[in-house]
């Protein structure tokens, strides 16, 4: 080898050894002088950062904190989840117990895609943007869900409720734009949230080419988020969590089950249905409702208050309907009967299985000066993310379910 081109090797490799170990350069400040950035992808399923390309993400679960996979709260649906990593609460002590819900005390309903059935009422716990602000910091929101309704009574800072046009960079480069502002407007915790994964993947598939490219996607906006994050020059303050809310499991027309084969839906209020069905009986006969259903249960299990599984957390508020029943994992439960034409395409995919399910397993990666580096930890529950949050910034967390185990895990000592 000449000399000239030993050289030249020799000065890669001292490149390439800076560039790997800035996470480890990078000094820790105080947590009083941080920056959180809190990214949702929702439902990015644990497996996809192996599944298909996502050279960014990989790039900072190695340099950060990254986990097995992180398991939901039941059910293992959007808002329930995002309500619980915000708060900490699980869902039946927050009360978002669905992305659709009825209330029998107030006789209210609320629905997902529906911005004004969303009010405050439905909101309990206290999210990490309101802890931020109670505790003197500025805290803004784009898109979360939920956003633009007031909790713990206030709103965040500045915020944007949700909408499904802007694309993964565009959502990045509004959240930079917050960070750009002179320190007085400079928020310390910003919140994105990216539904794209979600969307593609009920409607292609979690194998399909088009959820490859919207992942690409979805990677692409992490690098320019960190990219952003460098040309600021946030590097010692800012620090990233992103997570999922749930993973996606394929489902089929095969391995569907008409609710009205089992019961007369004439006589039942369906609070919700899919990977699992909410019951409510309209002649208040819970028992007899229950016993149809477990004589047939067959690729589902039926619960009610008395066994449903205590690792479900899923009693207790008069939100829950009386009957639940679960599809197995890959199943479905329709409203609709076998012999009923349908209106719509049934979604290739769908979530709110069983938590403990590998595909309803979620993405959690933490990066920055505040984290640990180079570290992967065991599946731990998203009921815990809200004390994290809180110590990252240095805030005293509100009342809450979860414990300190995961901010000694990724904390840096």
């Amino acid at each position: 080898m000449n000399l000239p081109l030993r050289r030249l090797l020799i000065c890669l490799s001292f490149t390439i050894l800076i560039c790997s170990s800035r996470a480890d350069t990078t000094k820790s400040v105080p947590p009083q002088e941080r920056i959180l950035i809190l990214v949702s992808l929702d439902a990015f399923r644990w497996d996809y950062l192996q599944k298909f390309p996502a050279t960014n993400l990989n790039r900072i679960a190695a340099e950060g904190v990254h986990a097995k996979k992180m398991i939901p709260m039941f059910p293992s649906m959007t808002f329930p989840n995002h309500h619980t990593i915000a708060t900490g609460w699980r869902p039946a002590h927050h009360g978002v117990i669905h992305n659709n819900i009825y209330d029998p005390v107030t006789k209210e309903t609320f629905a997902f895609n529906k911005f004004e059935m969303q009010g405050p009422q439905w909101w309990g716990g206290e999210p990490i943007w309101a802890t931020a602000i109670k505790q003197g910091r500025r805290a803004n929101v784009l898109y979360w869900p939920g956003t633009g309704i007031k909790m713990a009574g206030i709103l965040p800072i500045e915020y944007k409720s949700y909408e499904s046009k802007p694309e993964p960079n565009e959502i990045v480069d509004k959240g930079l734009a917050w960070l750009e502002q002179p320190m007085d407007k400079r928020p310390s915790v910003v919140m994105l949230y990216f539904h794209q994964v979600d969307s593609v993947g009920h409607k292609s598939g979690t194998d399909s080419p088009e959820t490859a490219a919207v992942v690409a996607q979805v990677d692409e906006a992490m690098g320019r988020l960190v990219t952003g994050i460098h040309r600021l020059k946030l590097d010692d303050v800012a620090n990233v969590v992103i997570v999922s809310d749930h993973g996606m499991a394929n489902v089929s027309p095969q391995r569907t089950i008409s609710l009205g084969d089992i019961v007369d839906l004439k006589t039942v209020q369906v609070d919700f249905s899919g990977a699992l069905a909410g019951l409510r009986p309209l002649d208040g006969n819970a028992d007899a409702l229950y016993r149809a259903f477990k004589e047939k249960e067959n690729h589902f299990k039926v619960y009610n208050q008395d066994n449903m599984p205590e690792r479900y957390h899923f009693k207790g508020n008069p939100r829950i309907p009386q009957v639940v029943v679960v599809a197995d994992d890959g199943w479905y439960l329709s409203k609709r009967s076998a012999s009923e034409p349908s209106t719509r395409e049934m979604s290739k995919a769908t979530h709110g299985f069983d938590p403990e399910l590998d595909p309803m397993g979620a993405t959690f990666i933490a990066w920055g000066s505040a984290f640990q580096h180079g570290k992967k930890i065991e599946p731990f529950e998203n009921v815990h993310i809200y004390n994290l949050l809180c110590a990252t910034l240095g805030l005293k967390p509100a009342a809450n379910d979860g414990d300190d185990q995961l901010v000694k895990e990724v904390l840096r000592k």
